[in-house]
């Protein structure tokens, strides 16, 4: 199994170009799951599990992985599916989401699939505002489903929503209430999160479900007269999102002159380190790893805070006149 991901690396070309490779795996049922390959560590059969007292139902137990205590969680209960049985035949996909390691316990792992991001589409709008999907696509014939991970592992471990009390400043938060920002991101957990966030600044929050979307309202924008990056304080953008990925869409605005200057931030839960450098390679502003609402609020505020060096002479002194 570790040979799956031993060219993962020389994958990483595929990012900016609306590309992903997907892990494909499977419950104790036929249906095909899908996680990005950038998000996963490690693939390996279940080792020994303990037993964590008081841990939420849906952690397994604990394994010792290379000498890290790393937290098992059973997917399949976690999204309303029956707990998988036989674990001496099961495997743990290590993963690493918004700086936590976990790893997830599926029944068999098959093979990693190229595809366009625009061959990914958001769940059926029957499946209901509760299920565990963040999106689906098919692989030759089939229906593959992309959980909600991020939704999982809110529910199993609640990260802290609330700014200190140092970030909520009175005086910025009557400025605040003058401007926009955009938010683009797939998972309505994520969207939440940071919606919370941007309004207890006080700033207005308008919200899209993925780069298409966002690409489509900054060209209405257009069409209507409006200016976007006078209109907007900012755009704050995942990067890994259904139809079109944030990479691809910094990529557009950069390329419209009459978006170009939006101030992009990517936020995303895949790891740091290369996203720095496309952040760079794709023309972003800035990068910012899920969900920190402590650093999320300083980096707006110190937006609001340049936007009048940034507007021309002349409009900066009346930023309400420009939402």
């Amino acid at each position: 199994m570790a040979g799956l991901l031993e060219t993962v690396d020389s994958r990483t070309q595929l990012a900016g170009k609306n590309r992903l490779e997907l892990l494909l795996f499977r419950f104790a049922d036929k249906q095909r799951y899908g996680i990005n390959v950038f998000k996963v560590r490690e693939i390996l059969k279940c080792p020994p599990l303990s037993h964590l007292p008081g841990s939420h139902p849906v952690v397994r137990g604990v394994a010792n992985v290379r000498g890290k205590s790393i937290s098992i969680l059973d997917l399949a209960r976690a999204t309303g599916l029956q707990a998988l049985e036989n674990l001496e035949q099961a495997y743990v996909i290590i993963t690493e989401y918004n700086g936590r390691t976990q790893g997830f316990l599926v029944s068999a792992v098959e093979h990693i699939v190229n595809l366009n991001w625009e061959r990914i589409h958001p769940p059926p709008g029957a499946s209901g505002r509760h299920n565990y999907l963040t999106a689906v696509t098919n692989v030759n014939g089939a229906l593959v489903e992309i959980i909600d991970v991020e939704k999982v592992l809110n529910e199993v471990s609640p990260v802290a929503e609330q700014l200190s009390e140092a970030t909520l400043d009175a005086a910025l938060r009557q400025q605040a209430s003058c401007f926009k920002v955009l938010i683009v991101d797939d998972s309505c957990v994520a969207r939440r999160q940071v919606s919370r966030c941007l309004q207890a600044i006080g700033v207005q929050v308008l919200a899209c479900n993925d780069g298409g979307q966002a690409l489509g309202m900054l060209n209405t924008m257009l069409a209507e007269g409006k200016q976007p990056p006078k209109e907007l304080l900012m755009m704050i953008c995942d990067i890994e999102m259904p139809e079109m990925d944030g990479y691809t869409l910094t990529a557009q605005v950069r390329a419209n002159a009459q978006l170009a200057s939006l101030h992009i931030v990517l936020h995303t839960s895949l790891s740091g380190a290369f996203n720095e450098a496309m952040v760079k390679k794709v023309g972003a502003d800035q990068f910012l790893a899920k969900f920190r609402p402590d650093e999320l609020a300083g980096l707006v505020t110190a937006r609001i805070r340049q936007f009048a060096l940034d507007t021309p002479l002349g409009e900066a002194s009346q930023p309400c006149s420009n939402i």
